[in-house]
C-alpha cells in the first residue's frame, strides 16, 4: 500500500512540474486558447491547472513551443 502511495505522489509531482519544465525548455505561455478545464496553471480566477471555466478564457494559458502562440488564432502572450 505504501508503494502505491509513493507512486501516486511521484506521478502527481511530475504532472504538476511539467508546465514549469516546459516553460524552462523554450516554451511560452499562450493565453486565451485553452479548452475549459485544460489550462496548464493558475488563472486570475482559479488556483490550479485544469480549472478554467470556459473555452478560450482570456487569463487561462497553456505552454506551447516558443513562436507558436503568435500563429494561433486568439492566442496571446499576455493575459487578457
Amino acid at each position: 500500500m505504501n508503494t502505491t502511495r509513493i507512486a501516486i505522489a511521484t506521478a502527481l509531482a511530475a504532472a504538476l512540474a511539467l508546465p514549469a519544465a516546459a516553460q524552462a525548455q523554450g516554451s511560452e505561455k499562450c493565453f486565451g486558447v485553452a479548452k475549459a478545464g485544460k489550462n496548464d496553471c493558475q488563472t486570475a480566477n482559479s488556483s490550479c491547472a485544469g480549472t478554467s471555466k470556459k473555452d478560450g478564457q482570456a487569463d487561462a494559458w497553456i505552454a506551447v513551443p516558443k513562436g507558436t502562440c503568435d500563429k494561433i488564432v486568439g492566442g496571446s502572450l499576455k493575459a487578457g
